[in-house]
């Protein structure tokens, strides 16, 4: 192969792993040109790194857990994608990477490091892409996982789902109309006919003491008059009032309006306001608590 038409490969080769987080297959290096001995070299001498049988990043090993879920896509063969625990976490629904990477694929091939599902009830209805990653639908993938999460959790993860707004109601219930009627499936169904729309006041109240105790905070007041109007949480020595909000709070003009006089008259009393969501409370406790401890500090 003459060093002209090298380049024209190598030109190829970037344009697909740049569509696949850096990442191409056997297959499709052959379809630009390069044989098998041609793989091999490259391999050796680290313009290509195998990541699994048959999938190779090029330039450089994969560095970010979306690439390595991409990788274990690719893996899966034709038609595979994200699924269950790691689809999970790729919809924010789990915090951390769990090994090995879970795929649904049409054929089930055993692959080291990989773990790989068979479904019969899995439609082009059900696949999406996120962050460019081929993966089950947050509705399919709250329908996978069921049996894993506990009550509490697989509620949380329902409505923190469909408060980013990845989730709709429609969604499931298309889903549930075509799927058998299997526990995961009735578990799914009580969500959709008995949905928790927004975190609770209970809610709230019985999780941020251990999310202050976790991240060490200093214990607030509850539930007290702060210049003329109730607060959800209060630290007095810091003058800084916690309110926790969800966006089911503010259907209404009139709540809208209502909070921000709220918030101006406790300006006006020398008290700093920062409202809470819980998304950011629920999948970014770390970051939310950082930013209390630096606004605390300040005060």
């Amino acid at each position: 192969m003459t060093q002209l038409a090298l380049e024209a490969v190598d030109h190829r080769i970037a344009a697909i792993a740049g569509t696949r987080h850096g990442l191409v297959t056997a297959q499709q290096l052959l379809a630009v040109g390069l044989t098998r001995h041609d793989i091999a070299y490259r391999t050796k001498i680290g313009r290509l790194h195998r990541v699994y049988r048959g999938v190779y990043a090029v330039g450089h090993r994969p560095i970010s857990a979306h690439a390595r879920a991409m990788a274990a896509v690719l893996a899966g063969g034709p038609g595979a994608v994200l699924s269950h625990g790691s689809a999970a976490t790729l919809w924010g629904i789990h915090r951390h990477w769990r090994a090995p990477f879970e795929v649904t694929a049409a054929h089930r091939r055993g692959r080291a490091g990989l773990r790989v599902h068979r479904s019969r009830t899995l439609i082009a209805q059900d696949v999406t892409e996120h962050f460019g990653i081929p993966v089950t639908t947050p509705a399919r993938t709250l329908l996978d996982n069921a049996p894993r999460l506990r009550e509490e959790a697989f509620a949380r993860a329902f409505n923190e789902l469909r408060l980013a707004r990845f989730l709709f109601f429609d969604d499931v219930a298309e889903l549930l109309d075509r799927h058998p009627p299997t526990r995961a499936a009735k578990r799914l169904r009580g969500q959709v006919t008995n949905p928790r729309r927004a975190p609770t006041r209970s809610d709230w109240e019985r999780m941020f003491p251990r999310f202050v105790k976790r991240f060490s905070l200093p214990e607030p007041l509850v539930n007290t008059e702060v210049a003329g109007h109730e607060a959800d949480l209060y630290f007095p020595e810091h003058k800084l009032v916690i309110e926790l909000d969800g966006y089911d709070t503010h259907r209404t003009r009139a709540s809208f309006e209502s909070d921000r006089d709220r918030d101006a008259d406790r300006l006006a009393a020398g008290l700093a306001t920062v409202r809470m969501t819980w998304d950011r409370f629920s999948v970014t406790p770390g970051r939310e608590a950082d930013r209390l401890h630096a606004i605390i500090r300040r005060r």
